[in-house]
């Protein structure tokens, strides 16, 4: 069996708050691979890590009044805590209250403590247009704070919008392209020529050994999303994958230098 990338989801949710500063700076100090984060655009057009539109009072405390993060500037974003509220749904998670949702180059910074990459998943919603800008100037914003740091080779760019991917192939051939897929995929190769990719990113549950086999026969790599267990984690790397995203980048590494694949 060959190794297996290890890309710590929203950082290292199954313990801290996601897609925040001490989220990440876990999965780095664990020996991620990657970290994994989700970008949307503030009304200012800055590029912040938040996976959804509207921050959820579950997770984060901020004003009364709930609106898009499209519709904040930085400086409104910046009055929500998104680490004094653990996550239900992760009984290991632990609160670091005062935590801000992060800017993009905030995460970008900590590129010099460690030679891991930063798989970077753009939120566009077609069904609701204004909560993002179009996809090309979605991609142009993430591009211009990845070319500040001179980061295109470590950067992995997913999406489950096929315009945003295609936008960044179009402004970069350094910045590596991931398809993601979660239902009604006719095949891993078919989605990476749909999406102009060369990586394709699978719900778990669609990964199988021929999928893997006839994608690494066409060149692509796969990277399989989010396991947290054992058994899932064991069946994706008899499968073929290439890297695993997870909630628990600390596991998985322990995990693998158990098999003898770390």
């Amino acid at each position: 069996m060959t190794p297996v990338q290890v890309h710590g989801h929203r950082g290292a949710r199954a313990v801290l708050p996601e897609n925040t500063i001490p989220a990440f700076l876990h999965a780095i100090q664990a020996g991620a691979d990657a970290i994994e984060l989700d970008v949307l655009i503030t009304r200012d057009d800055v590029p912040v890590v938040c996976h959804d539109p509207f921050l959820r009072r579950a997770v984060c405390r901020g004003p009364r009044r709930l609106r898009a993060v499209r519709a904040l500037t930085l400086a409104e974003l910046r009055r929500w805590d998104c680490g004094a509220r653990p996550n239900p749904r992760f009984p290991r998670q632990q609160p670091v209250p005062g935590t801000p949702v992060p800017t993009l180059d905030e995460v970008l910074a900590l590129a010099p403590l460690g030679r891991f990459d930063f798989n970077i998943e753009a939120k566009l919603f077609p069904y609701r247009p204004s909560w993002t800008p179009p996809p090309e100037r979605f991609a142009e914003l993430v591009l211009e704070a990845i070319r500040r740091r001179g980061l295109e080779p470590r950067v992995i760019f997913q999406s489950f919008d096929y315009r945003v991917l295609r936008a960044m192939r179009q402004l970069s051939g350094v910045v590596r392209i991931a398809a993601l897929g979660g239902v009604g995929l006719r095949g891993f190769v078919w989605l990476a020529r749909r999406a102009g990719a060369t990586i394709v990113a699978p719900a778990k549950r669609l990964v199988t050994p021929r999928r893997v086999g006839r994608a690494h026969a066409a060149g692509l790599q796969v990277i399989a999303w989010t396991a947290n267990t054992s058994r899932d984690w064991n069946r994706l790397i008899r499968a073929g994958v290439d890297g695993i995203i997870t909630d628990d980048p600390e596991g998985l590494i322990a995990h693998l230098k158990r098999i003898g694949l770390r």
